[in-house]
């Protein structure tokens, strides 16, 4: 039975790939330290013996007894509200925690495949955006701190590669939704049904003419898969091109969820990219691998399991207040 490490396995991205490897029959080790991870996403994997957790920041060095045959570094603060609040540590999961599984991957003779994002191409001046785009990024703004550490995740797995011939992937993840993700988490899809679930008005930040374009978990899931298994060792683009401004996006979400909520407009954040839209002709031609999930039929499953989420968690506004992890910087 081969095994694979998965880091963020309580995240969102982590605990459906957990389950994605041990429904493939794979001895699963998940590592967490549940900054911004949930014990609830992994209760369901600790019923299958397959299934192993470690509870550890990759920041620090990572140690396993075990063979490994796969790493997938998934750990990291994905939304602006949790990074803006522990950008410290964000830069060191990016950075060190990279460090610390791109050693260990070399010591077991493992393939690691690293989570990148769109956020690399900042805020784009192509569209859509292709693997050979350098991006548009303020390494110095608020949101310079995810941005430049995907970045430098990027290149010291490239290094890797390059120089000591280590099997790499990086996959750049574009908007992705589904069931486990957060409600609370500030990024527009749980925000959205979450107001409308509490029968708040929707806030859209700027006029809403910005676009994304989102992708449902399973598809991505999949592609992830594939490219793991792939000869290819550079970035690939993921994720779902049919693109929606915000404002639309917000009617979808009124209608799905039935309710007579207004839209209000705030300012919109610095450095907030205006566009976004995968060009994944990459993905299809060296992985065969395109989305099949359409929006309606991904918003119906999402909004199915926000709305089995109890008061408490439906009214929780902030995941955790993240003193006790700022406390020794």
């Amino acid at each position: 039975m081969k095994t694979v490490l998965v880091s963020g396995a309580a995240g969102f991205l982590g605990s459906h790939l957990c389950a994605r490897f041990l429904k493939e029959n794979f001895h699963v080790i998940g590592m967490d330290n549940f900054i911004t991870g949930s014990k609830k996403n992994i209760d369901f994997l600790k019923k299958n013996q397959n299934f192993q957790f470690i509870n550890h920041d990759v920041s620090k060095y990572v140690e396993i007894n075990n063979d490994l045959d796969y790493i997938l570094h998934f750990a990291s603060p994905a939304s602006p509200i949790d990074y803006l609040k522990i950008p410290i540590q964000t830069l060191k999961v990016g950075s060190l925690g990279t460090h610390n599984l791109l050693g260990l991957a070399k010591a077991k003779n493992a393939v690691i495949l690293v989570a990148s994002t769109s956020e690399v191409y900042g805020d784009p001046l192509i569209h859509p955006q292709n693997e050979s785009y350098f991006g548009n990024v303020n390494p110095i703004g608020p949101r310079g701190v995810y941005d430049e550490a995907k970045r430098f995740q990027e290149a010291i797995t490239i290094a890797y590669h390059r120089f000591h011939n280590l099997d790499t992937k990086i996959v750049r993840i574009f908007n992705t939704y589904g069931p486990r993700m957060r409600l609370n988490d500030g990024r527009v899809l749980p925000a959205f049904i979450g107001q409308a679930l509490r029968g708040e008005d929707l806030t859209i930040f700027g006029d809403g003419s910005q676009t994304r374009s989102f992708c449902y978990v399973d598809d991505l899931i999949e592609g992830i898969y594939k490219l793991l298994f792939s000869n290819y060792n550079y970035p690939v683009n993921i994720g779902n091109p049919n693109e929606i401004s915000i404002k639309d996006f917000a009617q979808e979400i009124i209608k799905l969820t039935n309710s007579q909520q207004k839209i209000i407009y705030k300012p919109l954040p610095e450095n907030d990219p205006l566009k976004r839209k995968p060009d994944i002709d990459l993905a299809k031609n060296i992985l065969g691998w395109i989305p099949k999930v359409n929006r309606n039929e991904g918003l119906k499953l999402t909004y199915e399991y926000f709305c089995s989420l109890s008061k408490k968690e439906l009214n929780l506004k902030e995941h955790q207040n993240f003193k006790s992890y700022n406390k020794f910087l």
